[in-house]
């Protein structure tokens, strides 16, 4: 029997007493030639089919049926795209790479006490770059070994968190430095660290996601290597575990990766001389997903084999030992795995121009349209093969004309009460929203075997309110 658990508490839209979803049979794939073994290139979860109704399922859900039992906006999230995605990295990084490795999760694609039990389960690390991420992820059981804290303008405070459950702090510029010069002494073990740095190296992506060039936030400058490595050098409070560097996101090209190979095993080779052991060296993440069908990333095993081929070529020419080879992949890892269901409402056609059909979502659960002008793909949940009948420009309700998340998409006629399923929105779509217009946040439920799992509840009304606080001056006079 396949169905769905019951919510905590089921949305008004749920008629109470309703009877368990029936048994989803007949299935057929969605998304002819699936890749199970590279999530990133396919543009839905793996196990995206369609029942013998024509309508959408995901990890044996019907999509339908979660948004009635759950409400729209929901993000769904499927388990088995997840694992798969996880063990694709550790695998390739198992298989190519002949030294030591771990990939870290990239939380801030999207951070849940949920997401961090299962990637602790599957055997990968996570980075964080806060303290409420810090902290969810040693409370959804990630082991502090296996956690980095990264950050540009890092707190006192989210030091102190870090030192106190020794996880390993990635050093992004002096401040990082003097700060932990003045609360790491007198410990009972040095701090454990990377220095970030940038390389200089351009990709092709979205300028405000690229991360390696020299003008940039983020890390030390390349200038400033050597004198930050010869300080540490100095430092007793200071283990310097190895280097750091990332250049950029959502990057189709492995060219750049291995150029990233050699920038980095000079940095190595410098750093080692100085007298640092330096045994980790950490090549960030960055490989693209398949967000429309003209997308075309390279495979999991591509990006590793790159990475784990140049590293090992560039270091056996300038004669050192393999460092452990660490990665961060968030977006690869995490975004096909999810579907955003929304409820489609009003329409407006303006004759020769296009026109609009709005949801009762947009820019709050997902900002990136409106920030990156991204591209999604999507369907209509209960007939999600049926043919285009026209073109149809998806609005969020949202006070602001910049708030359209699917411009010109071809679609079979939207009529109000349908369930639209948008495709990729694992990352970046929760950890980004927002209560613009005081819109509580979705709920996230994660399938799996046909059963749904409520991982996040939905922010209700009256929470909004709940830092609010009103003046004796301005009660209102009763």
């Amino acid at each position: 029997m396949v169905s769905t658990s019951a919510p905590d508490s089921a949305p008004s839209s749920f008629a109470g007493g309703e009877a368990p979803p029936e048994a989803v049979e007949g299935l057929e794939p969605f998304e002819p030639g699936v890749d199970a073994i590279s999530p990133n290139r396919n543009l839905a979860p793996i196990t995206t089919t369609v029942d013998q109704e024509g309508s959408l399922v995901v990890g044996g859900c019907r999509l339908e049926d979660l948004a009635r039992t759950y409400g729209t906006p929901l993000y769904v999230l499927d388990e088995a795209t997840l694992r798969a995605t996880c063990r694709a990295y550790r695998q390739a990084l198992e298989t190519f790479y002949p030294g030591p490795s771990l990939a870290l999760y990239a939380s801030k694609a999207n951070s849940s006490l949920a997401l961090t039990a299962l990637v602790a389960s599957e055997g990968l690390g996570l980075d964080a770059v806060s303290a409420g991420e810090l902290l969810t992820a040693l409370q959804g059981g990630m082991p502090p070994e296996r956690i980095v804290l990264h950050g540009n303008n890092k707190s006192e405070q989210e030091l102190e968190l870090a030192l106190a459950h020794q996880v390993t702090v990635v050093l992004d510029n002096w401040q990082d430095v003097e700060i932990l010069s003045r609360i790491a002494p007198g410990r009972r073990s040095p701090v454990r660290l990377l220095v970030r740095f940038t390389p200089g190296i351009e990709c092709h992506t979205h300028e405000y996601i690229r991360t390696g060039h020299l003008d940039s936030k983020f890390g030390f400058d390349p200038d400033q290597l050597e004198p930050v490595l010869r300080h540490l050098a100095g430092c007793r409070w200071a283990w310097l575990d190895g280097l750091h560097a990332h250049i950029g996101s959502q990057i189709f090209e492995l060219d750049p990766h291995r150029d990233l190979a050699g920038v980095m095993a000079d940095a190595l080779g410098l750093a080692r001389s100085l007298g640092h052991p330096c045994s980790d060296l950490n090549v960030g993440g960055g490989l693209g997903i398949r967000y429309v069908a003209s997308d075309d990333p390279p495979t999991i095993e591509e990006w590793v084999r790159t990475v784990a081929e140049a590293v090992a070529t560039a270091c056996d020419e300038r004669g050192l030992s393999l460092p452990r080879l660490l990665c961060e992949p968030g977006r690869s890892l995490v975004a096909t795995a999810g579907v955003t269901l929304y409820t489609v409402g009003s329409r407006k056609e303006i004759p020769g121009i296009r026109t609009y059909v709005s949801i009762d979502g947009g820019m709050s659960d997902n900002p990136r349209p409106i920030t990156y002008q991204s591209r999604y793909t999507a369907v209509l949940a209960d007939q999600p093969l049926a043919a285009a009948d026209g073109s149809f420009t998806v609005a969020g309700k949202h006070c602001e004309s910049g708030d359209v998340l699917l411009p010109d998409i071809a679609l079979p006629q939207p009529t109000t009460g349908a369930v639209l399923a948008v495709f990729a929105t694992g990352a970046y779509n929760a950890s980004m929203a927002s209560n613009y217009n005081r819109i509580p946040r979705p709920a996230t439920v994660l399938v799996h075997g046909g059963e749904a799992e409520v991982v996040q509840r939905r922010e209700q009304p009256e929470e909004l309110l709940r830092y609010d606080l009103l003046p004796p001056h301005l009660q209102p006079i009763t």
